[in-house]
């Protein structure tokens, strides 16, 4: 009895305070997606600017995840999580009220400062209130939550949308994060690092410039200007080159923010590369099906929401029994099976055109969401079953950071893949426009119908819909061997069984 943790003893409650708090920044993202053709009308935002307005916040979370991990285990996840949702919250406000593409741009990436406080403090709190033989369910649950704020975010800015301005979608989370604090402040016991000696100050920096970098250089290929162009390659190369010299000083120094030892272990970090492969497929393809649902099938921002909760109850229903699977035959066999649902769920995007019947839409994506949900809990519990109790906020920021990346790498890359190919099967059709719409149409589908209800081209809307169909189909067998791939790695690289914890 005395082995157990603080606050074991009100362990679920804590867990659903953690919940709360991860919605608020999860649907605090992922209520943006719904809103990207609005914005694109209202105010008369570019497709760069849209992609900014994703990739700002992904840009700004992914660069200080770690920075905010090791800093909640120094000050306490406690202080952290209400530093974050503190500075999430006004983000949002800041956000509704943005006269300006630009505004909402930069208002998203501070609302990624207080997302990168809160996320790994959530796993971190999880791991130290619950014993090791504990830990997987109550991660199970928390994946499993994820899940649904991922397509919750949606559905309830299609809601908004339906009734109020594109603004108040961001304004959401503002009550859910008033929970999430009353809950942190009345439940959650404080912990940290008992021992954390000097900062890291060094490996802290080079941590934000590494990844800051490699995001930026991610995203900017992703708008299209050229994967070798100096714009794009200079900051791949130079966030490489960083991480590289993060490593090399984590490996130095005598305190170092990371043990860096821990990716030898095949637990540790096979179970990252599949994480990232997995936000990297769902992240991708989330970002094409909106503009399948909202341009090539016209669904409602409130449709196009309501389309993708079947897969958050898939996830929400795959994800605790892929613990308990997991800790029965391991977790490989679980993420690879995962990976091949996932497959087979993009594979069959190929079945979906402009006929496709709704049932077939709500199909595929549940079992998409059946693989996603296989794969998120046991590859994190194979993470932060090696993080000893005392650096969980490392770890959990490790956890998040392969995420974004990998997530940040399927909107650049499957994004530029399809804009490209859309332009592509478009072709000379846009000749229809006056010259000086036609480059905007060109770079999405619904760019391509604005400018049809600003003009009147009505003749252009059945061969925009037909290309951005057939884009769709051409990412999504790259989206598919994305998903084999991350199976392969599975099967040939991650453990069979959990490793046993090490704190």
């Amino acid at each position: 009895m005395t082995d157990r943790p603080a606050g074991y003893e009100r362990r679920w409650w804590v867990l659903t305070t953690m919940i709360v708090c991860l919605m608020v920044v999860i649907m605090g993202n992922t209520v943006l997606n719904v809103a990207l053709p609005t914005l694109q009308r209202d105010l008369a935002a570019t497709q760069s600017q849209l992609q900014w307005a994703i990739d700002a916040y992904i840009l700004v979370f992914a660069g200080l995840l770690f920075s905010w991990g090791v800093i909640g285990d120094r000050i306490g996840r406690r202080r952290a999580l209400l530093l974050g949702l503190g500075i999430f919250s006004l983000g949002s406000v800041l956000a509704a009220v943005a006269g300006s593409a630009g505004e909402l741009i930069a208002w998203r990436a501070l609302m990624g400062v207080g997302g990168a406080a809160v996320q790994p403090a959530t796993l971190a709190v999880i791991s130290n209130v619950f014993p090791p033989g504990e830990r997987s369910r109550a991660i199970g649950i928390w994946a499993g939550a994820a899940g649904i704020g991922i397509a919750g975010g949606p559905l309830a800015g299609g809601l908004v949308l339906e009734h109020f301005w594109w603004g108040a979608v961001f304004l959401l989370g503002i009550p859910v994060a008033a929970v999430g604090a009353v809950g942190v402040l009345t439940l959650v016991p404080e912990s940290k690092d008992p021992a954390p000696g000097r900062l890291d100050v060094p490996g802290v920096l080079l941590s934000i410039a590494g990844l800051g970098a490699l995001v930026f250089g991610i995203i900017r290929g992703g708008e299209g200007v050229g994967w070798t162009t100096p714009g794009v390659l200079g900051p791949l190369l130079a966030g490489v080159a960083l991480l590289g010299v993060f490593v090399w000083w984590q490996r130095r120094t005598d305190h170092p923010a990371l043990d860096v030892s821990l990716f030898r272990l095949p637990a540790f970090s096979a179970a990252a590369g599949a994480l990232a492969l997995n936000f990297f497929a769902l992240q991708g393809a989330t970002f094409y099906l909106v503009y399948y649902l909202q341009g090539a099938l016209g669904f409602s921002p409130l449709q196009s929401g309501a389309t993708l909760v079947p897969m958050a109850v898939a996830i929400a229903i795959a994800s605790p029994r892929a613990s308990r699977l997991a800790d029965r035959f391991g977790a490989k066999l679980v993420c690879a099976a995962g990976f091949g649902l996932m497959a087979t769920a993009f594979a069959a995007n190929q079945l979906l055109d402009l006929e496709a019947p709704v049932w077939l839409v709500l199909a595929v994506l549940f079992v998409q969401g059946l693989g996603l949900g296989s794969v998120l809990a046991p590859a994190t519990e194979s993470i932060m079953s090696v993080v000893p109790r005392e650096k969980a906020g490392a770890g959990g920021a490790v956890n998040n950071t392969v995420r974004q990346v990998g997530g940040a790498l399927g909107v650049a890359i499957l994004g530029s893949l399809v804009a490209g190919v859309y332009a592509a099967r478009l072709g000379d059709a846009v000749d229809v426009l006056p010259e000086a719409a036609r480059e905007q149409a060109r770079q999405s589908v619904v760019a391509t119908l604005e400018a049809v209800r600003v003009t009147g081209a009505t003749e252009l809307v059945q061969p925009a819909r037909e290309a951005f169909v057939a884009a769709m189909h051409v990412t999504a067998i790259g989206t598919a061997a994305s998903a084999a791939f991350a199976a392969v790695v599975c099967l040939v690289w991650l453990p069979g069984r959990r490793p046993q914890p090490m704190g």
